[in-house]
């Protein structure tokens, strides 16, 4: 193989894109040393039982948790046909002594399934932090933008004004939605435990002679010592794969809120209103010098299409399974649920960079506001008329006739937008010009989106920061995207 295998496929996940706290939650080391973690406690658990397994056996085990033979696994696996085995004997060469209770009682899902739990429960604290981060940066953008108006869009047309900072909480608010869904996600995750290979507890039964308790106090001490407060009630001989597509169904959550919010941000990159940060160096365009593309906000997008439909992928594994167990889930387990989790790592970290970077153009904004604020404005200026002594349904007509004449500037002429000049050029309005600016101001029509802000930051979003202790967004320095 050529050095830095040029010539092998590599996954862009984790060449490119996820981070390395993440990339070491799903590696070799981390998943077959946690294997010998849980091999250290069923072995610690069934001595403190009453089976005869030694103090020098345990210690022999714990003092090469950490120095596994990868070689030795392999040639063992190509001759067994099967990888748990294969890190038995594994283990077992580097702990000799402990060879013959070496996963007494076990099937291969007590090490399998158990370690995909705890893998799965520290990645989602990972991603919960990441999320945490990207809220956290939102909610400053939100409060010092709380107050400044903007063109608001329904159907991507222009609608009534909210502000820079409402928006940006409404990016906020579907990671909180997301984060409810984590946390409830991670206070339902259950140890799989001791259950064997139809979920009978059949073989520990066998080993305890018959002890319903200590069977049942086995799977409590492994629990413990694994950090978990308890184990799955019921099972087959795995965990119910419903669990994974819940999981997945989570991270394809945490996607879809940043595809809008990248998309969101595309948008307004057209618009020339925000914009992604853009280094000193960087190159939009290899053949048009002159652009900034959102490549980071499109890369977002292209990442969470993947993890939506991964989710799906969760859910059939789930509705496929048969009776006690089969083995057509192992090979997609293997692939679909660390690529989402890697995927959505990447995500964030891409949305912790541009939440706190976003560069916003309030001149653009307030250009795009005043082509349009007229046509929003006439139904105050027609009540202000009418107080004045105005027919309503003759300034009606005359506001709907001034409308399709400066319209048709705008769409047919490319001019600007006259509609104010017009109405103050005629009698029947009786408002002066500076009268009429003064129902110009772009700060009436934004309604309560300040205070929105302000209550939602303090009653809703500052709480969660603090309640997991979430400051700011971090030192973005670190992330590379």
């Amino acid at each position: 193989m050529k050095a830095g295998h040029s010539d092998t496929y590599v996954s862009p996940l984790s060449s490119r894109y996820a981070s390395r706290e993440m990339l070491y939650l799903f590696s070799a080391d981390k998943k077959f040393s946690t294997w010998r973690r849980l091999w250290v406690a069923l072995a610690r658990a069934e001595k403190t039982l009453g089976l005869g397994i030694t103090d020098a056996q345990l210690a022999e085990m714990e003092a090469h948790i950490e120095d596994i033979d990868y070689g030795y696994a392999a040639e063992m696996e190509k001759k067994l046909r099967h990888d748990v085995m294969a890190h038995v004997h594994a283990f077992g060469k580097a702990a000799p002594s402990a060879m013959p209770i070496i996963h007494l009682g076990a099937t291969s899902c007590y090490v399998g399934d158990n370690t995909d739990i705890i893998i799965t429960r520290e990645a989602l604290l990972l991603v919960r932090e990441k999320l945490l981060r990207a809220v956290a940066a939102l909610a400053d953008f939100a409060e010092k933008y709380r107050a400044t108006p903007a063109l608001g869009f329904t159907h991507f047309q222009p609608a009534q004004l909210v502000t820079v900072g409402k928006r940006a909480c409404l990016w906020i608010n579907e990671l909180m939605l997301d984060l409810g869904e984590l946390t409830h996600r991670l206070d339902s995750l259950r140890l799989l435990g001791s259950k064997g290979t139809t979920g009978t507890q059949a073989s520990f039964m066998e080993l305890f002679g018959g002890d319903h308790e200590k069977v049942k106090r086995l799977e409590t001490l492994i629990a413990e010592e694994m950090g978990f407060d308890a184990v799955a009630p019921v099972s087959g001989q795995t965990y119910s794969r419903k669990e994974d597509y819940f999981t997945l169904a989570a991270l394809s959550g945490v996607a879809q809120s940043a595809a809008k919010f990248a998309t969101d941000m595309r948008l307004l990159s057209h618009l020339k209103e925000c914009e992604e940060p853009f280094e000193t160096n960087q190159i939009g365009s290899s053949a048009m010098p002159y652009k900034r593309n959102p490549m980071r906000c499109e890369r977002i997008c292209a990442l969470a299409r993947y993890v939506v439909s991964d989710a799906a992928n969760a859910a059939q594994t789930a509705s496929t399974q048969w009776f006690e167990r089969t083995l057509d889930d192992s090979a997609n387990k293997r692939i679909s649920v660390p690529e989402a989790f890697l995927a959505v790592d990447a995500i964030l970290n891409i949305y912790i960079n541009v939440a706190s970077g976003i560069r916003v153009y309030p001149k653009v904004i307030e250009r795009h506001i005043n082509d349009e604020l007229p046509f929003m404005a006439t139904e105050n200026i027609m009540m202000k008329a009418v107080k004045l002594g105005g027919d309503r349904q003759a300034l009606h007509e005359a506001i709907r006739v001034h409308s399709v004449a400066a319209g048709a500037a705008v769409k047919e002429r490319g001019e600007a937008n006259d509609l104010p000049a017009r109405i103050a050029a005629d009698p029947l309005f009786n408002i002066t010009e500076p009268e009429l600016r003064a129902e110009l101001d772009s700060s009436k029509y934004i309604g309560r989106a300040p205070e929105q802000v302000t209550e939602y930051l303090c009653d809703v979003v500052r709480p969660a920061l603090a309640l997991y202790g979430v400051t700011g967004s971090g030192d973005v320095s670190e992330i590379e995207v």
